[in-house]
């Protein structure tokens, strides 16, 4: 319990609460010993023989009535002339007292007499435009009375209230401050067994910070861990059929259930088949893998964009013959470099090329364009094909993802890791690869890059 932030943040503010009451104690006993209750007492005893002496009958000489109540207040009564000379002292067998200096430091109305004695005095301008000032010496008081009879009643009522309160409103302020993160702290312990749901922001503006971004971690961890178990779904999939197959001819072979040679052949052609499919998604694995930790090899050097499109369509000429489907290259030979690596760039259009081909049907044709527009270079795949449905538009660039029902009639191809990595390393040049499809009319992939020589950003 002492070590838990609840309890440290309700002690912070009870220390800091006791210590700003101690600091209010110290400064009201420093102005009670700088003016006690003995002294407020004298000067409103001053204030009321003033106001007798001033308010007397016209008919009545001042001299008299102050006289008279000096004697019967026990009070020294002044009058001074509007140029400030002394004209009436109702003690003046006592040490002169001269018209009181303002003091700046100090609110009580204390003079000194011409021995040095103290006085506590209230003065009033008459109508006349005289002072009339009331005196008395100033009383002599003990600290322990001033302390027992003004100090400690004040304390004891005011600020064993006030230190009750700071202490309540200490523990509220803890628990709105703690609870939203004690929450925060019992999901991240449940992580990763159990379904988060994302918490609602309360608190200070920084725990409810603090707990936004914790959702969205979480939403990103759980995220996370759905993409790798279907990863691994996906992988074990991929690579069950090949193996399935491999071991069946094998077993054929070893079992002598091949008894010719062309079915020997056969079935060795098989297994030499489906390892290099398998072979293939590991080698496209291990690319993901390398793109995905930013440590895929990339070498950036000018690159000639149409060149490089009229090298890769070249090399599917004998495919594009044999599925009957024409290729058009139209990029102008004037267009600016890119800095790019090119065998990496040939990775991503041998891609795109190869996935337009396995979807263009008989008598169609894949175009591939290039073109410089506002500071990037902008190169298009497009096929004639039958398109892709809109629903799986979203997930094109997924790992294993294929849309194969609405782009062929069921026929498999490969295992969904090629436009996976066209995409990433697109996004380790710095540039970024869009589709446009509608069905009936045909898929275009859109790669951009930028014209300029930037940082490469892996994972970016």
């Amino acid at each position: 319990m002492p070590a838990s932030l609840r309890f440290r943040l309700w002690l912070s503010y009870a220390l800091v609460s006791a210590v700003a009451l101690g600091v209010v104690a110290l400064i009201l006993f420093l102005y009670l010993l700088s003016n006690p209750l003995l002294y407020r007492q004298t000067i409103q005893r001053l204030k009321a023989v003033e106001a007798i002496v001033a308010e007397r009958d016209a008919a009545q000489p001042i001299q008299t009535v102050a006289q008279r109540a000096a004697q019967n207040f026990d009070a020294r009564i002044l009058l001074y002339a509007p140029n400030k000379e002394l004209m009436l002292d109702t003690a003046a067998t006592d040490s002169p007292l001269p018209f009181p200096k303002k003091r700046v430091l100090s609110t009580l109305p204390l003079t000194r007499d011409q021995n040095g004695a103290a006085w506590l005095y209230s003065i009033k301008r008459l109508p006349d435009k005289t002072y009339l000032m009331v005196a008395a010496p100033r009383p002599q008081f003990s600290v322990v009375n001033l302390f027992a009879d003004d100090f400690l009643p004040i304390i004891l009522q005011s600020g064993f209230i006030a230190l009750i309160l700071s202490l309540a409103l200490a523990f509220f302020v803890s628990r709105w401050i703690a609870d939203p993160l004690q929450q925060v702290v019992v999901a991240a312990r449940s992580m990763p067994e159990a379904q988060i749901q994302p918490m609602a922001a309360q608190g200070p503006q920084e725990v409810q910070e603090l707990t936004r971004a914790f959702n969205s971690m979480a939403l990103r961890a759980q995220s996370s861990q759905k993409s790798q178990r279907d990863f691994v779904a996906n992988v074990s999939h991929e690579l069950k059929t090949p193996l399935t197959s491999i071991q069946g001819f094998a077993q054929a072979i070893l079992d002598g259930a091949a008894e010719t040679d062309a079915e020997r052949q056969q079935a060795a052609q098989i297994i030499y088949d489906e390892a290099a499919r398998m072979n293939r998604m590991v080698l496209d694995l291990l690319d993901l893998a390398k793109l995905d930790a930013g440590a895929a090899e990339i070498t950036m050097s000018p690159l000639n964009v149409p060149a490089l499109l009229r090298t890769v369509a070249e090399k599917f000429a004998p495919q594009l013959r044999q599925a009957g489907v024409e290729i058009i290259t139209q990029a102008d030979s004037n267009l600016p470099k890119i800095s790019a690596d090119g065998d990496r760039l040939s990775q991503v259009f041998t891609n795109l090329i190869d996935n337009a081909l396995k979807f263009t049907p008989r008598g169609g044709s894949i175009t591939l364009s290039a073109a410089a527009a506002n500071g990037e270079m902008i190169i298009s795949v497009a096929d004639t094909g039958a398109g892709i449905p809109p629903e799986a538009q979203a997930h094109i660039f997924e790992r294993f993802y294929q849309a194969d029902p609405a782009r062929k009639g069921g026929q498999k191809h490969g295992a969904g890791l090629g436009l996976a990595i066209a995409y990433e390393v697109i996004r380790a040049h710095g540039g970024r690869i869009a589709l446009r499809s509608r069905l009936g009319a045909g898929t275009t992939f859109d790669v951009f890059l930028p014209l300029r020589n930037r940082s490469i950003l892996p994972n970016a």
